[in-house]
């Protein structure tokens, strides 16, 4: 079993930058893919962004050119580095793991998220106008 720990969410003003961190403990294969989603209350939740064991990334549109996602596999760690946020990417943030064997940058590119199967508690970031 995995347990994910998310660390980082806070409030900051538009333009503001904030930094997530997520640490894995756990049987922690390294086919793993990491990657972060988010929900705004009443809403489905999304996934934002998704790395695989070789650094391939993939990103949601709404936040290309503005997110990061890094990782430091020996540490089972990932980060998803936030810039120029808005009002619009307040929302509870989770970090994921997806444990498929076919999970990919390029994989996420084409099909999307919706293989993240492990989630942490949560943080939250709100963003001001």
């Amino acid at each position: 079993q995995e347990y994910l720990t998310e660390t980082g969410g806070g409030s900051v003003q538009s333009g503001g930058s904030l930094r997530l961190s997520c640490v894995a403990s756990g049987t922690i294969y390294k086919s793993y893919c990491f990657g972060w989603s988010r929900q705004v209350p009443g809403k489905e939740r999304e996934g934002v962004a998704g790395i695989d064991i070789d650094g391939n990334t993939a990103y949601a549109d709404a936040v290309k050119g503005r997110f990061t996602i890094s990782q430091d596999r020996s540490k089972n760690t990932w980060y998803l580095e936030m810039n120029d946020l808005k009002p619009e990417d307040t929302a509870i943030y989770y970090c994921a793991l997806d444990r498929t064997s076919f999970c990919s940058g390029v994989y996420y590119r084409t099909h999307g998220f919706s293989d993240f199967g492990v989630w942490g508690q949560g943080t939250q970031v709100a963003v001001s106008s």
